[in-house]
């Protein structure tokens, strides 16, 4: 069913404008369009979240459709951020069930292949995280898992065995989770990992004279990116994929597409192997940048 390895469709840009170029949702038609082409051209798994605008609906727009079989698919979703803050545990419950079946209304299915939370410090809360597990004892979900941002999170669900699924963010300029030893600790089969932000909301693919001001400070780590790539013949988009596919302990590379061209393009790409050696090589110049530039919940817009 689910690819071992591979791509992984993320729909934050269908819906709601996304990405630091300024661009723009695309329609609904165009939205479903490119969830048809991914489908049929060897990606199964979407991932969505309730924060994400009308993402939601535009895959349940998709999946009402049934261009492809419901049990052919893997769709993830994440619980709304921050629901719990100011709630009672014995309220839990009944407010994760709401916004779950909230989710599978708006996506037209009955249940879902994994439910993350997406406010990744409620990891830390044995109650929240046993309440997760009960909407899978409830038959809506297959597995729960987290939204991660940082190492430590990280580590957190992986010591914890009722947790099997976390996202995480790791690209060619943000080898955090690596550094920390993320990838050796999860070194067993018990939780899936998939990963964001390969292209940080596109600043790897980026010309200098296009980064925003006030990203000013990854301006000469644009510049090196471009240069290294060049030196080797590579580029940018295949360098930032293979960076990521290098780790065995990802199973799927979450992207965002604008448009179809992009889509076709990043799967032809992701197809392309660079050695080892030219990706290690290029990596080493990458390994110690500031989280404020790696991180866009750190932007200071």
């Amino acid at each position: 069913m689910h690819s071992k390895r591979g791509l992984c469709l993320g729909t934050v840009q269908f819906g709601m404008d996304y990405g630091i170029k300024g661009q723009k949702q695309p329609s609904v038609e165009k939205a479903v369009e490119m969830l048809d082409y991914a489908t049929q051209n060897g990606i199964d798994t979407i991932d969505t979240a309730n924060a994400y605008g009308t993402a939601e609906d535009v895959v349940g727009t998709f999946l009402k459709k049934k261009t492809v079989s419901r049990d052919k698919l893997f769709i993830i979703s994440k619980f709304k951020p921050n629901l719990l803050d100011e709630v009672k545990p014995d309220e839990y419950y009944k407010i994760m069930r709401e916004n779950l079946e909230n989710t599978l209304s708006r996506l037209r299915t009955d249940y879902l292949d994994s439910y993350l939370l997406h406010s990744a410090r409620y990891v830390f809360n044995d109650e929240i995280i046993d309440t997760l597990n009960r909407m899978k004892q409830d038959g809506l979900v297959r597995r729960v898992g987290v939204s991660v941002y940082e190492p430590e999170e990280a580590k957190k669900c992986i010591e914890r065995p009722n947790v099997e699924f976390m996202q995480l963010p790791y690209s060619i300029f943000d080898q955090r989770m690596e550094k920390a030893g993320v990838f050796e600790a999860a070194n067993d089969d018990n939780i899936q990992i998939h990963s964001r932000s390969a292209f940080i909301q596109g600043l790897i693919l980026m010309d200098e004279d296009e980064v925003p001001t006030f990203l000013a400070k990854a301006k000469p780590i644009v510049r090196k990116i471009d240069i290294l790539c060049q030196r080797h013949g590579i580029s940018r988009i295949s360098l930032a994929m293979n960076y990521v596919k290098q780790q065995s302990r990802i199973s799927h590379l979450v992207f965002g597409v604008d448009n179809i061209e992009q889509l076709k393009e990043n799967i032809h790409i992701y197809q392309e192997d660079i050695s080892k050696d030219i990706i290690y090589d290029i990596a080493k110049e990458f390994r110690d940048i500031e989280a404020d530039i790696v991180m866009p919940s750190l932007w200071k817009k």
